[in-house]
Parts: C-alpha cells; structure tokens; sequence
C-alpha cells in the first residue's frame, strides 16, 4: 500500500485537535414573517432568494437581512413586542453558543430599523400608522411614498433615515412581534444571528406586498402548511428556522404557537440544532483539525426512524461527548442510531469512530479499500461491514428510507457516496465542497477517477448536495459539472504551460495555480502531479 499523500500529511500535521473559531462574529440579522387570516386558518408571505445570491441562492426564506452600518442612525418609533433580554438557552444549543463570549441582547441598536429597511426594499411595505388608522387615509399617496422610497433605496443606494425623511414615512416597529432568535451552525464562515418578527397584514389593507426582481425572485402569500409540505416534496429548499415557523404557524398560529417560537427546544438535538435542510438528512456540523478554510466537518444522520451516522470527524473529547449526547436525543425522539458509515479514510471524518464504536458498539461501515487503510494506521480501526458500489441498503421507517452506496474513488481510493433515492439528496463527502476546492493528491487521489466519478454523480441526477465541508448546495447538478468544468479548464492551463517549455509541477504552478495563497503552493503542485499522470496516461504530453 502507497505511503500517506501529502493532503494526509498537512492532516496530521494539524495535530488532530480542531482549529480555533472564525475570530468574525456572527452578523446579526433580522426577518420579518408577514401573516394574514384567511378563511379558517392563514397565510403567510415568502420569497424566493436569487439565484445569484452566493448564501443560499434560489432557497426560500422570508424578508430580512443583515445589520447595516447605517441602521444604528435611524430613529423609530417604539419597539417590538416580547425582545426584551437576550436569548433563552432552548434558542441557542452549546454549540452555536460556544466561543461567542457575552451573547448580545436580543434588540440590538439599529435592529428593529433593519426588520423595517430590508421589509420596504424587498417587499415595498411598512407598518405606516396610516394605513392602520380606523379613519384611513390617502392609500394611493402612501403607495406612491413607499414605491419611492424603495426607488432611493435599491437604485441609489441612499441612507434610511434621510429616505423616511424625505417621504414623509414614519418608521414604527410597534406592530412588530418578536418570534425567536436562530444562530447560523459553523457550516462556514458566514454566520448569522438573526432575530424573526411577525407582522399581521391584513388582504384589506390598501397596500400589500410586492416583489421586484433584486435580490428575491418572487414572493407570494402561501399557507404555512402547503409551504411546508412543497419543502418535503423537493420543490422547495428552506433553512431549519423558516421550516419551524412555518410548521408552528400551521399547527398554533401566531398567539398561541408564540412560546413554541420563543423557546424552540423541539428544535434542538441534544446540545446541537436539529439542522434538517432535507427530510432524513440532518446535519452535525463537528469541529475537526481539518483543511482551512474549513472548520468543521459535517457528519450527517440518515433515515427517519432507524439511522445511520456518516462521518464522525472530531476527535475532540468534547465535541465526542455532545455526539454521544445527540444520539441519545434522537433515541428520545423515537430514532436508532444503528450504524456507522465512512466516506473515506482521511482522519478528519474518521475521528470519533474507535469513541463511539466503544461506548455506542455501532458497527462500523466503509468501502474495502477504506478499511484496508483504517486497519493499517497508526490507531487500527476495525470496519464491521464493507459497503459495496451499487448496493442498496434500505433504513427502516414509516415510509422506508433507500439508500443507495456510490463508488466515486479519486479523492481517495474508497470514497463514496450515499445518494437518498426518495429525496434525491446526495451525502458527498469530498466529492465537492461549498467553501473550496476539492485536494486530488497522488498516490491517494486520481484524477482520472476523479473526474470520472463526478460524471458519474452527474448522472445519477441528484437534487441537493450534502458535502462533508460547508453548507448544502441546492443544484447538485450544477455544482458537479462546475467542478468537473473547473478541472478541465485547469487542465487546459496545464497544456498551455507545457506548450511554453515548463515541464515540472513548480515551474507550472505560477502559470496554473495563479489565484491560491503562498501557503497552498505545495498542494497545488500536488494536483499539479495528478493532471500530469493522467495527461501522460492518455498519450497527450511526453
């Protein structure tokens, strides 16, 4: 068996405890859920982000945004409901709290000026007293005076207050609820603290909300419990706090469901969020001595009732024990972890595995080439089961979970993937990553079976991306032609370079490899290397 590859060096090298936290804090944010009655039951309105959008383009979510510098100047006239204080421990598990120091209140300064700023820019609209008064008013002025002021926001770029100003628009958050409080996990550097408010707005108002094409797509009234069911079908993608909303707002509506908001304990998994971008598909993000600029790498529990554990990276003792605290939350829950399976070998994903074989006796799954090296490390680890290419392994649940294992070797030799056959969601590993490239690196990695494995995942249609490194991707198909793109137009810079007379893999990297950082030289030489076998092994250079 060939010796470690250099990406299995720098692995070892950062000493197998995680990096410290991104030192930027979380952003604080805030959106705003528009509801009205309707009939029997309610509505609310939600958008769909622009595609375009680098965080979660074409996801559906509701009105809201970040915390803009200027937003701290604007004077507004009282203050939402129920914010007062800081969070509840049920809004913030330990480990979306964690290395944040003193968690800020929940109505920071300029807060309640940004519910209503991003509020009027993506939906044209604002609790103007006006047009709540019982005497009325001028509806068509006040549509005029929004749609203006919306104008000097989007097109030119000009302050707040100096637009409320201007239009005569009195800014009130009275009317505005406070629904709870969700912090972004550590899927990437991008984190959020956003805080969500209701605002009731009834069909007879003069004027309602309207989306023009920016930074959302579309916008539409929906019931909250068709809006969910659309999520669990596949024809929408939305973050585990909009999914909660919707679904308390369905059962409980705004007043009674108000508490299950505030405190929302049935979102949590143990001492994590249950982060369930798709049905079966939940998501533990785990502190690991991984390759920067990921943190974390995403372990993953699968199926409905009967689950398996895919990728335990840490072997951090405590990140160990808050794993072993969330299986035993989903066992409260009427869940069975029964299993453990492996994508690969590489000890960012393979770090709390001999922890949890031992204290849960999960047995352990992975490919035969996977288990070959786990048997020959440093700290053996024995494989219970090898997992087969094709094989398909049905989770036991009401309905039954499919599972179908993947063969995509060229990262490493026995990678794989497991694709949900019901949801088309695809667990990738390090097939791809939303935060960086993916390390090819001989004698481990391959790039033909690289890139023939990205074909391969290309046309098995998956829907959603699950990469072990950042957040989900919602057009997987997209994603892996880019990758498979990517790689090919490196390639073309390779042949380029070689045509000039360079010939080794440090004399190629300044022509190939451009637009990395001194300190990822030695791993773009590396898959400087990998384009060059396979370049020789199809006769195209000497």
């Amino acid at each position: 068996m060939p010796g470690p590859s250099l990406y299995e060096k720098v692995l070892a090298a950062l000493g197998g405890q995680p990096q410290a936290a991104p030192a930027k804090p979380p952003r604080p944010s805030a959106a705003v859920v528009l509801w009205r009655p309707r009939g029997r039951g309610l509505e609310v309105f939600w958008i769909k982000r622009s595609e375009s959008l680098a965080f979660m383009g074409g996801w559906h979510a509701f009105p809201g945004g970040s915390l803009a510098r200027r937003d701290a100047e604007v004077a507004v006239a009282g203050a939402p409901r129920g914010a007062e204080g800081g969070p509840s421990p049920a809004a913030m598990p330990e480990t979306l709290s964690e290395g944040l120091g003193e968690v800020p209140p929940n109505l920071v300064p300029g807060l309640a000026a940004c519910a209503l700023r991003e509020l009027l820019e993506e939906t044209g609209i604002l609790p103007l007293p006006e047009l709540f008064s019982a005497e009325g008013g001028d509806a068509a002025a006040a549509e005029a005076r929004l749609a203006s002021a919306r104008r000097a926001l989007l097109e030119e770029d000009r302050p707040l207050a100096e637009v409320a100003g201007e239009h005569g628009l009195g800014l009130d958050a009275s009317r505005l609820v406070f629904a709870g409080r969700w912090l972004t996990p550590a899927l990437g550097p991008m984190r959020f603290d956003n805080r969500f408010f209701l605002l009731e707005w009834p069909v007879e108002l003069p004027v309602q909300p309207l989306v023009v094409p920016g930074e959302a797509e579309l916008g539409e009234w929906v019931e909250p419990a068709a809006a969910y069911e659309r999520w669990v079908s596949g024809d929408v993608l939305a973050a585990p706090p909009i999914l909660h909303l919707l679904r308390v707002l369905a059962e409980d509506g705004p007043e009674a469901g108000l508490p299950r908001l505030l405190e929302p304990a049935e979102a949590n998994l143990g001492p994590y969020r249950r982060v369930e971008f798709r049905p079966g598909v939940v998501m533990l993000p785990l502190a690991t001595a991984t390759l920067p600029p990921a943190t974390h790498t995403n372990a993953y529990l699968l199926g409905r009732e009967e689950l398996v554990l895919v990728d335990p990276g840490t072997a951090d003792p405590a990140e160990i024990e808050r794993l072993v605290a969330a299986v035993g939350a989903a066992a409260e829950r009427g869940q069975r972890v029964t299993a453990i399976w492996l994508t690969h070998h590489h000890r960012d994903h393979v770090g709390a595995v001999p922890e949890l074989r031992r204290r849960l006796g999960l047995r352990v799954g992975a490919h035969r080439a996977t288990a070959e090296r786990l048997a020959a490390g440093r700290v053996p680890i024995p494989v219970d089961r090898l997992l087969e290419d094709g094989e398909r392994i049905v989770l036991g649940g009401q309905p039954p979970f499919p599972v179908r294992v993947v063969h995509t070797p060229g990262h490493a030799p026995g990678h794989l993937c497991f694709l949900d056959e019901d949801g088309r969601s695809l667990v990738a590993g390090d097939m791809v990553s939303s935060l960086s490239t993916i390390v090819v690196d001989p004698p481990e990695g391959d790039m033909d079976d690289y890139l023939a494995s990205l074909a391969r995942l290309i046309a098995l249609r998956p829907r959603t991306l699950f990469p072990a490194h950042g957040p989900p991707v919602r057009d997987a198909v997209a994603k892996l032609q880019e990758f498979l793109d990517h790689r090919l137009w490196r390639e073309g810079r390779i042949l380029e370079a070689w045509g000039k007379g360079l010939r080794t893999p440090s004399e190629l990297r300044p022509l190939v490899y451009d637009d990395v950082p001194e300190q990822a030289y030695p791993l773009a030489e590396r898959q400087i290397e990998a384009h060059l076998l396979r370049l020789k092994r199809a006769g195209r250079i000497g």
